[in-house]
């Protein structure tokens, strides 16, 4: 069985589309390779845990640093929660709370 990468709901396909294209571009760049690979085979500088359920792809383009937050759930599917641009260099504890939050929903 081969991974899948999906998004939670409208709100989360709205926070994506609001990045710049070139971020976008890198977003279903590494979904592919996810597909294609197997979520296993991915790493830094693509994908990074940050706590508990919760990782994120990273995506980063001319007009800055953007981050996808996502759970992993079964069989095999990678489901993002949070979309963002980041603007420190620290992952904001709002956006984990809120993508923590949102996790709860993901069946």
């Amino acid at each position: 069985m081969t991974w899948s990468v999906e998004t939670l709901d409208a709100a989360v396909d709205a926070e994506l589309s609001a990045l710049p294209a070139d971020q976008i571009a890198k977003f279903i760049r590494i979904g592919e390779l996810i597909e294609a690979l197997g979520l296993e085979r991915i790493r830094k500088p693509h994908v990074k845990h940050l706590e508990g359920p919760l990782w994120e792809i990273r995506m980063k383009g001319r007009d800055g640093i953007s981050r996808a937050l996502y759970v992993v759930a079964r069989p095999k599917r990678v489901v993002v929660v949070r979309v963002f641009a980041k603007k420190t260099q620290k992952t904001p504890r709002r956006e984990i709370e809120l993508a923590l939050k949102r996790a709860k929903d993901v069946k």
